[in-house]
C-alpha cells in the first residue's frame, strides 16, 4: 500500500517569466510585501500616516537579513568554516540559512533608527507590524520546502514530507516541520489581531504577544528537527533560546500593562508640523482664528479608527483622507 505524502520541488528555482529565481528568496520577498503590506493598513487605522511602515522599513529589512544571516553562520559554523567546508558559502545567503532569532534582533535595531529619523516610538511601530510579520514567516517558511532542510524525525504519517537524497541528508518520509510552523505563525497572527482588538494592546505589548506566541510553537518544533545544530544539556541550541525569550516576552507583557496601560496615541511629527504652520498663517489673518488653532498640534485619530486597528477592512473608510 502507497502512503500518502507531500512532495518535495525537483529545483529550487522559481522561474518568473526568463527570469529564475531562488525559490528561498522568492519567499522571503512575497513574505516582506506582505509584512510591509498589512502592517501599513494597521498603521494607518491606529493614526499614522500611510508609507511610514515602509519608510522603516528600508532600515529594518537590510538589518534583518544581516542579522538572521549572522546569527545562522554563527550558530552553525562548522558549516562553513569546518574542516572541508568553503567559508565563502557564508555569504550565499539565497542558498538558505537565517536565524530568525538575529533577524528581530537585528531588524529591531534597523527599525529603531527608522523609527527616531521620522520620530516615532519604536513600541508603536512594533505593535503594528507584528502580526505582519508572523505572516510574513509563515511565507518564508515554505523557502525551506524549496531546499529540502530543516525538516523533522522520520514518520509514516499521510502528511510526511518527502525528501530526495543530497548532500548531507538521506532519502525518506520526514515530518515536515517546515508546515508546521507556517501553520502556527497564522495562528499567532489571528492570535495577535484578536487579542489587540480585544485588549486594546499598547506600548510594545502586541508585539511581546507575538513573540511570545511564536517562542511557544518554535520550541516544539525546533525539537522535531534533525538538523545539525549545537545542544546544551541535551537540548538543541535554539530550543533553549526560545524559551528564553518567551520567559522574557511574558515579563513585558506583564510589566508593561502593569505600568504603562492603554494604548498610545500615534501622531506623526510631520503632521504635528504641519498643523503648526497651518495654525500660524491662520493667527496672523485674523484674532479668533488664531485663538482656534493654538496649541492644537494634530487631532488624535477618531475613536472608530483606533477600534479598527487590526483589520484593514474596517480602517480603510476611516482613514483614507
Amino acid at each position: 500500500m502507497d502512503l500518502a505524502y507531500i512532495p518535495s520541488p525537483s529545483t529550487g528555482v522559481v522561474h518568473l517569466g526568463p527570469l529564475p529565481l531562488r525559490g528561498y528568496a522568492f519567499c522571503i520577498i512575497i513574505g516582506v510585501f506582505v509584512a510591509v503590506w498589512y502592517g501599513n493598513k494597521r498603521w494607518i487605522a491606529r493614526g499614522g500616516k500611510a508609507g511610514t511602515v515602509a519608510d522603516i522599513a528600508v532600515w529594518a529589512v537590510p538589518f534583518g537579513l544581516v542579522g538572521g544571516r549572522l546569527y545562522h553562520v554563527i550558530t552553525d559554523y562548522q558549516l562553513y568554516f569546518g574542516e572541508g567546508e568553503n567559508w565563502v558559502d557564508a555569504f550565499k545567503i539565497w542558498e538558505g540559512g537565517l536565524g530568525i532569532w538575529g533577524a528581530i534582533a537585528f531588524g529591531a535595531v534597523g527599525a529603531w533608527i527608522g523609527c527616531r529619523r521620522r520620530g516615532i516610538p519604536l513600541p508603536a511601530y512594533a505593535d503594528a507590524i507584528a502580526p505582519g510579520i508572523a505572516f510574513a514567516q509563515a511565507i518564508g517558511r515554505w523557502g525551506n520546502w524549496f531546499n529540502q532542510e530543516l525538516y523533522g524525525k522520520p514518520t509514516d504519517l499521510p502528511w510526511a514530507l518527502e525528501i530526495s537524497e543530497g548532500a548531507n541528508r538521506e532519502a525518506g518520509l520526514y515530518h515536515p516541520t517546515f508546515l508546521y510552523e507556517s501553520l502556527w505563525c497564522v495562528g499567532v497572527a489571528l492570535l495577535v489581531i484578536w487579542a489587540d482588538r480585544r485588549f486594546r494592546l499598547g506600548h510594545g505589548r502586541a508585539f511581546a504577544l507575538y513573540v511570545a506566541a511564536y517562542c511557544a510553537g518554535r520550541a516544539w518544533i525546533e525539537y522535531m528537527r534533525v538538523d545539525e545544530a549545537h545542544h546544551i544539556l541535551g537540548l538543541r541550541l535554539n530550543v533553549w533560546t526560545a524559551l528564553l525569550v518567551f520567559v522574557l516576552a511574558v515579563v513585558y507583557i506583564v510589566l508593561s500593562a502593569r505600568f504603562r496601560p492603554g494604548r498610545e496615541e500615534i501622531v506623526e511629527p510631520a503632521a504635528v508640523q504641519q498643523d503648526k504652520a497651518g495654525s500660524g498663517s491662520g493667527s496672523s489673518g485674523s484674532g479668533s482664528s488664531g485663538s482656534g488653532s493654538s496649541g492644537s498640534g494634530a487631532l488624535p485619530p477618531a475613536e472608530g479608527a483606533e477600534d479598527a486597528e487590526g483589520d484593514p477592512a474596517d480602517s480603510g473608510s476611516a482613514n483614507r483622507s
